[in-house]
């Protein structure tokens, strides 16, 4: 009887034991903050409506609190979810690229938007051309962002040179919303920035589309810009909640894919919270009507814009073939949300 009883203690045990160790991952009834961070742009939108519709909370369960993080550029996103200040979120390629070559510590777990930057040139600047713009100062958001490295390959193609004199094209620095008024100002002569930016300028009589957003390189508009990261602490810890935000990812496209109209004021809505200030759902229209919003992401692009930010002297004390982005992709994750594993 004695032994009967010890064995039955003893699976009871094991039992317990199995249900309180899930390898790792949290589960939705652990107590825990989970940090997101985003920049405040619009083609940030399926993060925007994860948010406003509770997919995220949803996924994650009541006892696990959201903080969110609004950035205004990619740079300082990186260098956040790097130090672990957050655990994960959306940004764009070039920046991340340039801090996952420094720490190797975080990882693309999905795409969420590919495209919605526009070459926009100052209506009364003379240009014509992108061969006009020799000579000309051009404002991109931050050094080493995405939209840098699209403005370096679109002068490449041109056969142009990136100066700090009028033999070639100046590149300056802009947060978008200094840039409007710099281009109001006729401080700046044109500007690579993402939407809905550009088509405000447009709207305003500022400025005048020179390249549209589909045919911006690499890969004609159809290159990753905003992408799903996570840091690797959080993924080693919580692989489950990993999953989730993939999840809440994809039903943020899908729903702006469905229900546009409703989504426009929605992402106002989160542009207000973000950044104090909503947005002319008119705007927001126009821009997501430039996104290609997609989970996919293309390694090959990655590599391109990798060694664009290369050879621009963003990336240091790396040689030009050690440049090994194979592990700042995983998507086993979002093939197993796919699977309904």
């Amino acid at each position: 009887m004695k032994k009967i009883s010890l064995v039955i203690v003893l699976l009871f045990t094991l039992v317990l034991s199995a249900c309180g160790n899930n390898g790792g991952n949290a589960s939705t009834t652990e107590s825990l903050t989970v940090n997101i961070g985003l920049l405040k742009n619009v083609t940030h939108a399926p993060g925007f409506i994860a948010l406003q519709k509770g997919y995220f909370q949803d996924a994650f369960g009541a006892n696990v609190k959201i903080e969110v993080t609004a950035f205004d550029n990619g740079s300082d996103f990186s260098t956040a979810i790097a130090t672990n200040q957050i655990d994960l979120g959306f940004v764009g390629p070039g920046p991340a690229i340039n801090q996952f070559l420094k720490s190797e510590n975080f990882r693309i777990i999905s795409g969420s938007n590919n495209g919605g930057a526009v070459l926009i040139a100052r209506k009364d600047a003379g240009i014509h051309s992108v061969q006009d713009l020799v000579g000309k100062t051009v404002a991109i958001p931050t050094k080493g962002s995405t939209n840098e490295i699209s403005l370096r390959l679109l002068l490449q193609q041109e056969g142009l040179k990136v100066s700090t004199d009028t033999s070639g094209v100046q590149i300056i620095t802009r947060a978008p919303a200094d840039t409007l008024v710099a281009m109001r100002q006729k401080e700046v002569d044109a500007t690579l920035i993402p939407e809905p930016w550009g088509m405000q300028m447009v709207e305003e009589g500022t400025g005048e589309v020179l390249v549209d957003w589909d045919k911006i390189p690499p890969n004609d508009g159809n290159y990753p810009l905003t992408l799903l990261v996570a840091s690797d602490k959080f993924l080693k810890a919580h692989r489950d909640l990993a999953k989730q935000a993939i999840q809440a990812n994809l039903d943020g496209i899908d729903f702006i894919k469905t229900h546009p109209t409703e989504a426009y004021e929605l992402i106002s809505a989160e542009l207000k919270e973000l950044s104090g200030k909503g947005m002319d759902v008119k705007l927001i229209k126009g821009a997501i009507e430039h996104l290609n919003l997609t989970d996919e992401v293309d390694l090959e692009v990655i590599k391109t814009m990798a060694k664009v930010s290369f050879d621009a002297g963003y990336i240091k004390d790396i040689k030009e073939n050690e440049l090994d982005l194979s592990k700042f992709i995983d998507l086993s994750l979002l093939d197993e949300v796919k699977q309904n594993k």
